[in-house]
């Protein structure tokens, strides 16, 4: 048997970002089964199942070595080190391998690539500011004065790509970078992708707006670089729709989060496999 994989999640109050989570666990789960493979999720905080929970539900099952794969599109923070050298001290004969975060790999800039291109098909369609879609409340355009027959070119279309936000500068920085790297390997159509990040560290979603509008932009879809939906994703549209009730002649739109989906479990399944190469 494999050593299982076990994925950390910073943690949210959010219902939806947790459920969403544990839908992805679920299609791990049915991923790896032909490899024998456990596959658990813990949160360092704020949520449920809590990393020491299901740590200490591993080694019951007589796991002693595990793959810890942080659940980030960005650095690691000491945060998830932390915790794991504070599991092995509750569980001395705990042993685990660390595999690399999931961005920017390229797969998630693709599926970055077709949430804008969703938002940008959503167009063509009635705008709403906030339409159900499921059991929760999904924002598609922000409520403007701009006429939906308007045409607008690509180039005179901005994309704003919001990180969470960090007091971590590498951590931003590289944000930034990939924000390059989507520009030139999927956007380069648009006018510009500007970086902005929901938190912490300017420029806010509103600054990253407002420099589409000042370079001249009539449209701006805002995609956010975030896995799953949930508090996060909501506090970006509400900065969006904020901003737009201020500016009614610029026409915004929001995309969707990456979301629980196959490719992204391709990606975690090979960042998995590549820790096993270490794993004696």
């Amino acid at each position: 048997m494999k050593p299982p994989l076990l994925l950390i999640g910073q943690g949210s109050h959010d219902d939806a970002y947790a459920a969403e989570f544990g839908r992805f666990v679920h299609r791990l789960r049915c991923r790896l089964d032909h490899l024998a493979a456990d596959v658990s999720g813990g949160y360092l905080e704020r949520a449920t199942p809590r990393l020491s929970d299901s740590v200490a539900s591993l080694v019951a099952r007589g796991h002693h070595r595990l793959v810890a794969l942080p659940l980030s599109l960005s650095r690691v923070s000491d945060d998830f080190s932390a915790a794991m050298e504070l599991e092995q001290k509750r569980h001395p004969t705990l042993m685990y391998d660390y595999g690399r975060p999931l961005g920017p790999d390229p797969r998630v800039l693709a599926l970055l690539a077709e949430r804008l291109n969703e938002a940008a098909a959503e167009i063509s369609k009635p705008a709403r500011p906030l339409e159900l879609v499921g059991a929760r409340p999904r924002l598609r355009a922000v409520d403007t004065l701009v006429e939906e027959s308007l045409h607008v070119e690509p180039g005179e279309t901005a994309v704003v790509l919001v990180g969470e936000g960090s007091t971590d500068a590498a951590a931003n920085a590289e944000v930034h970078r990939v924000s390059r790297l989507f520009w030139e390997m999927h956007a380069y159509d648009f006018m510009t992708v500007e970086t902005a990040f929901v938190s912490v560290t300017p420029p806010g979603v509103p600054g990253g707006l407002e420099r589409c509008r000042r370079l001249g932009a009539k449209r701006v879809i805002v995609v956010p670089y975030l896995l799953f939906a949930g508090g996060m994703l909501e506090r970006v549209w509400a900065q969006a729709l904020a901003y737009g009730a201020g500016h009614p002649d610029l026409d915004i739109r929001c995309a969707e989060v990456i979301g629980d989906c196959e490719t992204l479990a391709d990606v975690v399944i090979d960042r998995y496999e590549e820790a096993l190469q270490f794993v004696p």
